[in-house]
């Protein structure tokens, strides 16, 4: 199944993406509703918060008082972290049971207002954040819920801001125009992104990254890694010795096809197979069928062996190149993408090189792998790494 994130600024129409989901067919998990639900009347969630509190933070009627618990931890630190260790642990166990209970083909969608803040997005597919304009949100706030600017304005501000959601967003859906925009933006989403990643994923089928031409540089690319990284971090946990932003877009200024190069490092690559494998595909990286390994440099001693996957994204294409810590190939990745980060000649001298390439490569062929071009890049990195002291 397919987890999806949505999260937006209160006011900026998460809801309205979230009914629309669900009307063209995702499953919705509201962590409101399931945090209210772990500590209603009769629950060990709403006993543990009255032990820990005392029954000052309960209404007339025996349920829990918001605005009283509120008071009790709003200023206080600890008073917080407390109620935290008690309710988030249950609301993460009721969310993965109810993620567990739909079909294996769904996509689930986890409505979670504060996802950004609480570091929750590394655990999903993909996250799509609703930004809206700040003055939009309070006219919305003041004529949907009847609150007043002040307490609006307070509000908006207790939250994170754009540019933090922004940052750890896929997608980000813009709702400062009309309902039928939204409805269309969503609906494409759905069909252009939601439904071939879940079938991607389901089958374990790769996004063939093409062989288009040069794009011109993206600032968005390191941002972009950021995101996969700690996606696959979160995934293999201590099993990633090391994760890097290798290839031309891990090189500032330098045009590139539009593909994400992640290298992982382990072990051993005996440790590359079964359960890390599958640990990588479930997380939407599933493994590149064949046997992979890279040219040597200079040519003619065996070669270095790797493991390669890709993503199941089709907005996303990555190679995710999965090598031994501290061998010759991992070693050559890093060294080659610092060389070119310091050395601005040789970086204006291999987009040369990359683009005569496209230009006289036949349809659907790099023809880089062997180019001599690579072992003399080779000699001109290993001296500046003498030179430098450079250390992977």
């Amino acid at each position: 199944m397919l987890r999806v994130g949505l999260t937006g600024g209160i006011g900026s129409g998460k809801s309205a993406v979230a009914a629309r989901l669900v009307e063209r067919g995702a499953v919705l998990i509201d962590a409101d509703r399931v945090a209210r639900e772990v500590v209603a009347p009769g629950t060990e969630g709403l006993a543990e918060i009255v032990a820990a509190f005392s029954d000052v933070v309960l209404d007339a009627d025996g349920a829990l008082d918001r605005a009283a618990l509120g008071a009790v931890v709003f200023a206080d630190e600890t008073a917080r972290r407390r109620l935290e260790a008690i309710t988030h642990p249950r609301v993460r166990a009721r969310t993965a049971e109810l993620a567990a209970a739909a079909a294996p083909d769904a996509i689930v969608v986890n409505d979670v207002p504060l996802l950004v803040e609480v570091g929750l997005a590394p655990t999903y597919h993909l996250v799509i954040v609703v930004e809206t304009a700040v003055t939009t949100r309070l006219d919305r706030l003041a004529r949907d819920r009847g609150m007043d600017r002040a307490e609006a304005e307070r509000r908006i501000a207790a939250q994170t801001d754009d540019a933090r959601r922004r940052a750890a967003a896929d997608v980000v859906l813009s709702n400062d125009g009309s309902l039928a925009e939204l409805h269309d933006a969503v609906d494409a989403l759905w069909r252009q992104r939601l439904l071939p990643y879940e079938d991607n994923l389901r089958e374990r089928r790769v996004v063939s990254p093409g062989r288009g031409d040069l794009a011109e540089t993206d600032a968005s690319w390191p941002e972009q890694y950021g995101r996969l990284a700690a996606r696959i971090r979160h995934t293999l946990a201590s099993d990633a010795l090391r994760i890097d932003h290798i290839g031309s877009t891990a090189v500032p200024g330098l045009a590139a096809q539009d593909v994400i190069d992640v290298q992982v490092a382990v072990p051993s690559l005996a440790d590359a197979d079964g359960a890390l494998a599958d640990r990588l595909a479930n997380a939407g990286f599933p493994r590149v069928p064949g046997q992979w390994w890279d040219d040597p440099r200079p040519a003619g001693s065996g070669r270095w062996e790797k493991r390669l996957h890709g993503s199941a994204d089709p907005a996303r294409p990555v190679r995710l190149h999965v090598r031994v810590a501290g061998s010759a190939g991992w070693r050559y990745a890093l060294l080659m993408r610092d060389h070119l980060r310091a050395d601005p000649d040789q970086r204006a001298a291999y987009l040369q090189f990359k683009r005569d390439l496209v230009d006289s490569a036949p349809a659907g062929d790099s023809g880089t792998a062997g180019d001599p071009w690579f072992d003399e890049e080779y000699l001109r990195a290993e001296q500046w790494a003498a030179q430098t002291d450079w250390r992977p």
